[in-house]
């Protein structure tokens, strides 16, 4: 039996800072699936580079800038072209580069599901091999909801849809999350008649409402139908299509039914309960501040298993976490400024608080506004959509939370991530001098108007107390 100082039970985003810092510790890296998991191939460089496509495309079609190309481009021949970008971005899903690379840092690659039989042991396709420190990054999986019929139709969940060349006529996305959203909007600007169900009564429930408001205004100018507090309760063939029942209106005909409801941790199949860790279906592993599984020594966790934020950037994040106290460094993850980002057009992104959340927390927040149409920048670029709404605790003059649409805010937001994490004094991020003539600049007149509120604000308590 072959023994290893760490085997790592998945090859995701949060492996890698794991095997590619080793320090001399011999490193196994055991995957059932693609090396370098979902994102690269499946989930967020094609959905982006397809988005991408979307936005070129429309940019084609807008008259603004209709002038600049040289014609019209079908849309139908626009997916095709898209299609092609994005298999060449995501190397037509060949792994090999992937798993060289992790092969050159020294680690050794086993290909086969890997389960837990006894602590300290992993068992792959019927070889054991033996470990010292075990780090589980097995992901997630699409969530099935229970739809009547649904197994007498084949749905496309994100990952069809992602690796699909076919472009529908029309399509039920079954949810208003991130995903939903997403590609919604993309087969809705490539043509596609699209109709969202969503469960909650707006789409991205979890943030501001004003980012719905805003969202269903933009899918409103592509024809995108949305049924909010409407639930999916039946399927059935029609056709070479599919017939969508719902609990309130008429059913909904489409050629495709995509699902979009989220997704669960991968953690109840991986003999876990060998090592005393009870973990039901569809739950995540509990983990510690240090990404320790809570009770099992010299087993951690890191990414969508873990069910903490499921981005691809706060899975790379736990594996860093990981690899120091594996290094023997005292590591601990801090997730209060995890920035949040779905790619529509204009794009969300959120960090911290929302102003609902802050009361939840017990806290009386100061909030400001502004619109992207207020800097130069929407000017130059033809970018009049968006806005960004921040949120302070007024009693500690601290950013707590961000909300913004458009403005290309998701290359920004790591300023305000960086505030809120560092607890950088409002006055001095209202002091801070930012290019002209970015986005960014949209954060100086809510920045000010917030240092001059938490100024007031002290200001009033301190003479109530006195």
């Amino acid at each position: 039996m072959e023994h290893f100082d760490v085997v790592v039970l998945g090859s995701g985003p949060g492996s890698e800072p794991v095997w590619s810092s080793a320090d001399g510790r011999s490193v196994a890296v055991v995957e059932r699936g693609l090396v370098g998991g979902s994102c690269p191939y499946l989930a967020c460089v094609p959905s982006k580079s397809m988005l991408r496509s979307a936005a070129a495309w429309g940019t084609a079609a807008d008259p603004e800038f209709a002038p600049f190309f040289l014609g019209p481009v079908d849309p139908a021949l626009g997916y095709r072209q898209a299609v092609r970008r994005r298999d060449a971005a995501v190397h037509g899903r060949d792994d090999f580069e992937v798993a060289e690379r992790l092969v050159r840092a020294g680690a050794r690659l086993f290909r086969g599901d890997g389960r837990v039989v006894e602590p300290g042991v992993v068992d792959v396709g019927g070889v054991p091999i033996r470990y010292r420190d075990l780090v589980l990054n097995t992901g997630s999986v699409p969530i099935l909801p229970p739809i009547v019929g649904l197994q007498s139709i084949t749905p496309w969940t994100s990952e069809q849809a992602l690796t699909t060349t076919e472009l529908p006529e029309s399509i039920v996305v079954v949810g208003g999350g991130p995903v939903g959203c997403e590609l919604g909007l993309l087969f809705a600007t490539f043509g596609a008649i699209v109709t969202i169900v969503q469960r909650a009564d707006r789409l991205l429930p979890r943030e501001e409402p004003a980012v719905a408001e805003t969202l269903t205004e933009r899918f409103t100018t592509l024809d995108v139908r949305i049924m909010p507090g409407t639930t999916v309760v039946e399927v059935a063939p029609r056709g070479s299509g599919v017939r969508a029942t719902v609990d309130i209106g008429r059913p909904v005909d489409a050629d495709r039914l995509l699902l979009a409801v989220g997704r669960e941790p991968r953690a109840h199949d991986l003999g876990l309960e060998n090592l005393g860790v009870e973990v039901r279906a569809g739950a995540p592993v509990p983990v510690d501040e240090r990404c320790r599984v809570v009770g099992a020594e010299h087993v951690w966790a890191v990414g969508d298993v873990t069910g903490v934020a499921p981005y691809t950037h706060t899975a790379d994040y736990q594996g860093h976490v990981v690899a120091a106290n594996l290094r023997g460094e005292d590591a601990r993850a801090n997730y209060q400024a995890i920035p949040r980002t779905v790619y529509t057009d204009p794009s969300v992104v959120g960090v911290g608080h929302t102003e609902a959340s802050a009361r939840d927390a017990g806290i009386d927040p100061l909030s400001a506004h502004a619109d992207v149409s207020d800097t130069v920048r929407s000017v130059t670029e033809g970018v009049h959509e968006g806005w960004v709404r921040l949120v302070a605790d007024p009693a500690a003059e601290v950013l707590i939370g961000a909300t913004a649409m458009g403005g290309r805010a998701e290359e920004w937001v790591s300023e305000v991530a960086l505030a809120i994490r560092a607890e950088i004094p409002i006055r001095v991020l209202a002091d801070v001098i930012r290019p002209f003539p970015t986005f960014s600049r949209v954060l100086n007149g809510p920045l000010q108007e917030l240092a001059r509120a938490a100024t007031q604000r002290h200001a009033a308590t301190g003479r109530q107390a006195r």
